[in-house]
């Protein structure tokens, strides 16, 4: 087949014969080459009506959250993405009396959508180029710290000029290929966005971590807000009782004409981050110092939450959000790890790696610059550090104690009290009890601390484990009960003063031993950082010369970019997976819920799908209800909640996972495996009228 772009080009070392066209691409300088080639494979609308025209398709699509992608559906602002994006919010607004994850929410009016605080949704209104700018700075030569005050400035003065001209506007500046060019994308952020609609968590997780990943998948992985707007301008607005649904220019028409395999399906969403230029060394350090860490890591936390959880209700609300979190990334680094060697990626990368070292020599392109010996030292001397930066971040990001620990030693709290009398400040943290239970967070501190102990360097041992040696007789459940019942850190309305009593506090000490090894692996990891990005720089730059004669795309950085291809499976262990599920195999999982948990659902939902008749939701060329299809669409991390369009630019689905045999994708896209896991539309439709009897919504949306 005829290949778009190849970001690791190893056509020359093996036989794709898949369709699939990898690439995640820009919308702004789409190059015409990659249009051309989304025509041949059914593509029927024009270059313009994905970005230049006044309706272009993109304008529908939201960055949900900073971590998620949504796409509006409805004239007055109605907005689908994934339940699992959802889920914080649908948690935030649960309690025991009213638990929307356990029995799900509909809202029968627009008084009744529920408002979350801190939610927001960004639509991306332009993107630009700004390399000239920055390098006039001659940023690169600067120290790592210097080089982040640069861009800083640089992001500033964007973000000034664009207020100037709408103040509701605000600038983004990222680095794309590997620091060679720099882009500002322009966004306008709306605020206000509530909850409209969430299905029971027994269908919007159906599976868990069983079918994490996994295909075939029957998840019904969505939920329903709305974005608001001032009643007046139609513009972005804090949350207020008076404000009014939102009324974009553009929405994304709900389509119920199916597909059938083979046909052409495209995704527009926000890809959390690839490292597809990375070279073989990185590769390495990213399988033992970042993915092994963090799925041993997690794994023993989550064993904590997991039984809690199970123990009481109260404490399963707190913790549902957290867990699914964190499980998701611990099942994701061990499927890479396994793809990065069963694939053979290091020696892939390592043979292409010689073809760019014979392009340099035979060039004289970057002969000098380019430094593979030294890349592969930088990495060997910043491997302690690297895996020590995963370990600190994975032990002391998750319990509530380790998190106030760290933010008050680290300063920039609200300095609250007497302007004019130092001994009259305080700072104190709001009550977020809601959130955590201290009994549940002991045990996981306490856990994690002797797994770090037993995992870290001696060199990144912070020094309270001393404490723990000495006062404690390396008894960490009794540290962490002591840490928890006595520090100031965990009272309730407490004034943290800045005095000797403070400062010797058991919390406050453990923050400040924190704070201090955080900085030395922060210091011996940086050590290296600046040369070893250089030289990624390098390889990139030298990559892209090497095949200037193909388009190429840069890696993804939560930015808006698109990706195409089919509909269809692939071969899976020697048989055809099929390239959608029915509702015959999700009650077949459901009868298996005695033996697994995550299988379980309400008697109303074996009674929904084990009907005879879909009606209007039914798929002409299957003749029943397509639960969840396959395509393979270039996607990662972020993608969750993104549109599934198809050649008429009209909604089919909404992406929510990858496969098992994709997990290395965002180091290498394995054509011939890698495939994109989705709800069919008309699933969510049939969930929103069937089970939510939610008319109102489904005449809103209005699918054809």
């Amino acid at each position: 087949m005829k290949r778009i772009t190849l970001i690791f080009a190893l056509a020359p070392l093996f036989v794709l014969t898949s369709h699939a066209d990898e690439g995640m691409w820009t919308l702004m300088d789409l190059p015409q080459a990659v249009y051309e080639r989304m025509a041949e494979e059914g593509y029927d609308m024009s270059y313009g009506s994905l970005y230049n025209d006044s309706d272009a398709i993109y304008k529908a699509v939201v960055n949900f959250g900073d971590y998620c992608t949504g796409v509006v559906v409805s004239a007055d602002g109605l907005l689908f993405t994934n339940h699992h994006c959802g889920f914080e919010s649908i948690r935030a607004n649960s309690t025991v009396e009213h638990d929307y994850m356990l029995n799900g929410f509909c809202a029968q009016s627009y008084a009744d959508e529920l408002p979350n605080e801190d939610l927001f949704v960004s639509f991306m209104i332009a993107q630009k180029d700004v390399t000239p700018l920055v390098e006039e700075y001659d940023f690169r030569s600067l120290d790592f710290d210097k080089q982040e005050e640069v861009l800083s400035i640089i992001e500033d003065m964007e973000d000034k000029r664009i207020k100037a001209i709408c103040p509701n506007l605000r600038a983004e500046m990222l680095p794309y290929y590997e620091g060679n060019r720099y882009y500002v994308d322009i966004y306008e952020d709306f605020r206000d966005v509530r909850l409209v609609f969430a299905i029971p968590k027994s269908m919007g997780k159906f599976g868990g971590e069983t079918d994490n990943w996994m295909w075939p998948r029957q998840t019904c992985d969505f939920s329903v807000f709305r974005i608001y707007a001032d009643p007046e301008t139609n513009g972005p607005s804090e949350y207020k009782a008076t404000n009014v649904p939102y009324r974009p220019k553009v929405w994304a028409h709900v389509s119920l004409q199916g597909y059938k395999e083979g046909d052409y399906a495209m995704t527009i969403g926000y890809p959390g981050g690839t490292e597809r230029y990375l070279s073989s060394f990185g590769i390495k350090e990213m399988r033992d110092a970042e993915n092994t860490p963090r799925w041993q890591t997690r794994e023993v936390k989550q064993d904590v939450m997991l039984r809690h959880m199970r123990q009481d209700e109260a404490v399963r609300i707190k913790y549902d959000s957290k867990y699914a979190n964190s499980a998701n990334y611990w099942k994701n680094a061990i499927g890479m790890n396994k793809c990065i060697d069963s694939l053979g990626i290091v020696s892939l990368k390592e043979n292409y790696e010689a073809a760019i070292r014979a392009y340099v020599d035979s060039t004289g392109y970057l002969k000098g610059e380019l430094d593979f010996a030294l890349l592969d030292s930088l990495y060997q001397k910043r491997a302690v550090a690297a895996r020590g930066m995963t370990l600190f971040y994975e032990t002391f990001s998750t319990d509530e104690l380790s998190k106030r620990a760290r933010k008050y030693t680290r300063g920039g709290m609200e300095v609250r009290g007497d302007e004019s009398n130092k001994k009259k400040q305080y700072v104190m943290f709001d009550d977020n009890s809601d959130t955590y239970d201290i009994p549940t967070d002991k045990e996981i501190l306490a856990a994690l601390l002797k797994n770090y102990a037993e995992k870290a360097d001696t060199a990144y041992l912070p020094a309270f484990f001393e404490t723990i040696n000495t006062t404690y007789g390396g008894d960490y459940d009794r540290y962490a009960s002591d840490i928890y019942s006595k520090s100031i850190l965990m009272k309730s309305g407490a004034k943290i003063r800045d005095d000797k009593k403070t400062t010797a506090d058991i919390g406050v000490v453990y923050g400040l031993d924190l704070t201090e090894t955080y900085g030395k692996i922060l210091e011996d990891y940086r050590a290296e950082s600046n040369l070893i990005d250089e030289q990624e720089r390098h390889l990139c730059a030298a990559k892209m010369r090497m095949e200037q004669d193909m388009p190429h795309y840069s890696d993804a950085n939560f930015t808006l970019r698109m990706s195409y291809g089919q509909v269809g499976g692939y071969d899976q262990y020697g048989t055809p997976s099929g390239y959608y599920t029915t509702p015959q195999s999700l009650v077949a999982k459901m009868k298996q819920a005695d033996s697994n948990y995550e299988y379980f659902a309400e008697p109303i939902m074996h009674e929904l799908f084990s009907a005879d008749d879909f009606g209007k939701y039914a798929d002409a060329t299957t003749g029943t209800l397509n639960l969840c299809f396959l395509t393979n669409n270039d996607i990662t991390g972020g993608n969750s909640g993104s549109p599934v369009f198809d050649a008429h630019n009209r909604l089919i689905g909404l992406a929510f996972d990858g496969n098992w045999e994709s997990l290395s994708a965002d180091i290498f896209f394995e054509d011939r495996l890698a495939r994109c896991i989705c709800v069919d539309i008309r699933y969510v439709l049939y969930m929103i009228d069937k089970w939510g009897k939610a008319e109102r919504l489904i005449n809103e949306i209005n699918p054809e």
